[in-house]
């Protein structure tokens, strides 16, 4: 089949002057208020191009019964945001879904309305979707990205394990013929990039790095309580039993405790885990929080843990990287590519409590000296993922110019013990 990079033409990913501002249009089918890194990636793109000085439109579900076109605020910047009527997700707990009969009939409306130079959609669900076929009706030219799993969707379904599996395949043959008409297409990660050109047979997907503003967390150097942090959805694939059941391990008189930031499905579930555990005074179950409370449990934390098996890239992991934090993370997906053993952190089995709760306590014994080692690494790990190289390379991919492939992926230098601070 064509490669989605056909259409390229000169090659360009620095900093752009004396070009004409684009008129950008961002599908997604979760946005903020909507705490996932979908959300997120799609807001902090979109606040990063308007900064840039771009014109940027966002197209996504309504998170409310109110729907309508006004003027939002994100991560400081202003944009208009189309809401569209949408329903709440059941079981989930709190995302909605603009409806499918009526997407091509508001995809076309707000196209027609806009007129974009591009438009980027950031799924293959219901509102990329629509807004790809009205687009490429009109001729505009389209970037796709995908964050989706769409093993992950399901489960938020009651339906049967082996239906699901056809559902499975299905949902990868509808994300082909939606990206397939983009004339770039990308996602998080070399590992995501992969496993998307095996499932749909597209070819020459680009790995692009959510990207953070890593100078926006604070690290700190000084004693910390042993604090275990996640930030993430409560749901079935990150897997958060298994650090839960590992905590239990631990030593006692290493006093550690756990905050969960995030909500998800799976919340009660857990928290029934934690009492049959013995665990209600060293497991906190934060929620939803305030980006500054947020950042605040980084910078507080000693280590942060993710045992996720499901990662397409993991902005949680990188902020936490860009607070100074060392990492234990599942040796899974995309997690390797941010995670180096003995370097920032360590890697464990999937789904082993006992090696979660060894890598952990490593960690939390570490002498002062190591400690900063993993924090430094973590530090100068997370330079790559900068969010002016994410917006540079989707510029670039917006004016139709090929870019050099994005070094999501570098590795994480070791620090030299003879350069270390003190």
């Amino acid at each position: 089949m064509t490669s989605p990079n056909d259409q390229h033409q000169s090659s360009s990913t620095g900093e752009r002057t004396g070009e004409r501002p684009l008129r950008i249009v961002i599908g997604a089918d979760t946005f903020s208020p909507d705490v996932n890194g979908a959300a997120r990636f799609a807001e902090r793109l979109a606040a990063g191009l308007v900064r840039r000085g771009h014109e940027v439109h966002i197209v996504a579900p309504a998170g409310s019964a109110k729907f309508g076109t006004w003027q939002e605020t994100h991560e400081g910047q202003r944009m208009t945001v189309h809401r569209l009527f949408s329903l709440r997700w059941y079981p989930h707990d709190w995302l909605r879904f603009a409806m499918p009969w009526t997407i091509k009939r508001n995809a076309a409306k707000i196209l027609d309305q806009v007129k974009p130079d591009v438009v980027h959609f950031q799924s293959h669900i219901i509102v990329g979707r629509g807004l790809s076929i009205e687009a490429e009706k009109r001729g505009i030219r389209m970037v796709a990205t995908n964050h989706i799993m769409p093993d992950n969707i399901l489960d938020f379904t009651l339906i049967p394990a082996k239906t699901q599996e056809w559902l499975v395949r299905e949902q990868w043959q509808a994300a082909k013929k939606c990206f397939v008409r983009a004339s770039a297409v990308t996602t998080p990660t070399r590992k995501a990039a992969e496993f998307l050109e095996e499932f749909t047979g597209l070819t020459g997907v680009h790995a692009v790095s959510c990207g953070i503003e890593a100078n926006l967390y604070t690290p700190s150097f000084e004693p910390k309580p042993n604090t275990i942090l996640f930030v993430g959805r409560v749901t079935t694939e990150k897997q958060i039993d298994v650090l839960i059941r590992a905590l239990a391990t631990l030593p006692a008189e290493l006093d550690a405790r756990l905050d969960i930031v995030g909500g998800g499905d799976q919340r009660k579930h857990l928290e029934q885990l934690v009492e049959q555990l013995g665990l209600g005074d060293r497991v906190t179950f934060l929620g939803k929080v305030s980006d500054a409370d947020l950042k605040a449990a980084y910078t507080n934390a000693k280590v942060f843990a993710m045992p996720s098996i499901a990662e397409l890239q993991s902005i949680a992991t990188m902020e936490a990287m860009a607070s100074g934090l060392p990492i234990v993370a599942a040796d899974a997906m995309a997690l390797p590519h941010l995670v180096h053993d003995g370097e920032n952190g360590y890697l464990f089995t999937p789904g082993s409590v006992e090696e979660l709760a060894e890598r952990l306590r490593t960690v939390l014994t570490a002498s002062p000296e190591e400690y900063r080692r993993l924090q430094d690494a973590s530090l100068t790990g997370v330079e790559v993922h900068d969010i002016e190289r994410t917006l540079n390379t989707f510029e670039a991919l917006y004016r139709g110019e090929r870019v050099a492939e994005q070094s999501a992926e570098a590795d994480v230098p070791a620090t030299d013990p003879a350069t270390e601070s003190a």
